[in-house]
């Protein structure tokens, strides 16, 4: 079964690598393929170099343009979330929350 991309995103300064794993984790099991450039772009790219943190931006944007749906996790709203919002909103890509997805599983499992 193909799984439909979906693009995390969360107030990354107040997460760790650990709960970024847990909501992808959340993510698959509701049925998508997650997509999270913030687990694996750190480790790539060194964010303290101005290039690079425009190239790690723009990675994640191109990411993001290729996912059917953009997954917000976690509580708080940082300008970066917004931002992420409103790209997918210009491209027409669904946003929900990941309470939102998890809601939609179980409606689909009845």
């Amino acid at each position: 079964m193909k799984r439909p991309l979906a693009y995390i995103t969360a107030a990354w300064y107040g997460e760790s690598e650990e709960q970024a794993a847990q909501y992808c984790r959340v993510v698959y099991e509701a049925g998508f393929s997650p997509i999270c450039p913030t687990l694996y772009l750190p480790l790539i790219l060194n964010d303290a170099v101005p290039e690079e943190h425009k190239s790690g931006i723009d990675m994640s944007r191109d990411l993001l343009r290729r996912s059917h749906v953009l997954v917000v996790c976690g509580h708080t709203v940082t300008e970066a979330m917004k931002n992420d919002i409103a790209v997918a909103e210009r491209l027409r890509i669904t946003a929900t929350t990941l309470e939102g997805i998890l809601t939609v599983k179980g409606q689909g499992c009845r």
